[in-house]
């Protein structure tokens, strides 16, 4: 069997805490959800490989469901080819990253033309915000704590208009490198939870792709809009003035989670 048929292309889900990381993609000096799954991998099999993700999320963002691939030819140290099952897999990996709060969830073994990144056809976020007169103590991290008080139902008429197929110019990174700044939001769901002396506010977004900080930026714009500084009528303005500064802040990375993403 020749070298190049005994390499399998594996598809891993990954759930992470990037609290602590300078986002997915590794940089150079700094701690990254890439570089620590590519040296766990390194550790126990002695390879080099390297990961390409679904969406390469920013400092501070976490995810319950982000997905990868990597191509793969575990061996025997003679140089022979081994064969490893996908829990076997998973369980390796994972036995290396047990100081860090990154786990492979699971692995499959995918067919070579499988595209973690171009192959993914709808993304779902969550936006966590927690809404009280006092700071987080277990959500630290975890949500952005917003303390003047938010009308859950302006900020949820508010979003209506974001749904659909426009530019989002305005709701994203000065540099954003996508070519294009249209894009689709399929839904925008909220949920409120009655927590003492407040709520727990999380926003649930859906589409094929979104532009960098564009998610933050939404949920930033409606903020104001909760606060009751903007109405309905400026977010469409900002909206259709196709410019950044017209919209309103960036959201911390804190409340940021990535939920699933699918497939063919």
């Amino acid at each position: 069997m020749s070298k190049e048929s005994t390499v399998k292309r594996w598809k891993l889900i990954i759930e992470y805490n990037g609290t602590n990381y300078a986002g997915f993609q590794i940089q150079p000096g700094l701690p990254t959800i890439q570089g620590s799954i590519q040296r766990a991998i390194k550790e126990f099999s002695g390879q080099e490989v390297s990961l390409t993700v679904a969406g390469r999320t920013d400092a501070g963002v976490h995810a319950y469901h982000q997905v990868a691939h990597f191509d793969f030819d575990y061996q025997y140290k003679d140089g022979r080819s081994r064969e490893i099952t996908p829990y076997e897999l998973a369980k390796a990996i994972n036995s290396f990253l047990v100081d860090e709060p990154i786990s492979i969830l699971d692995a499959e073994i995918v067919s070579h033309d499988f595209h973690a990144r171009f192959g993914a056809k709808h993304k779902i976020y969550h936006y966590v915000i927690t809404n009280r007169r006092f700071k987080t103590g277990l959500d630290k991290g975890r949500s952005w704590w917003v303390k003047a008080p938010l009308d859950l139902d302006s900020m949820i008429e508010a979003s209506k208009i974001l749904i659909g197929k426009h530019d989002f110019t305005s709701f994203r990174d000065t540099e954003c490198q996508a070519k294009s700044p249209i894009r689709t939001i399929d839904k925008i769901d909220f949920t409120r939870e009655e927590i003492l002396n407040g709520q727990k506010i999380i926003m649930t977004i859906e589409g094929r792709s979104f532009l960098h900080h564009m998610v933050r930026n939404i949920i930033g714009t409606l903020s104001l809009v909760g606060e009751g500084k903007w109405d309905i009528e400026d977010v469409q303005k900002a909206l259709d003035a196709k410019n950044r500064t017209a919209a309103g802040p960036t959201a911390p990375s804190d409340g940021l989670y990535l939920v699933k993403i699918d497939y063919d």
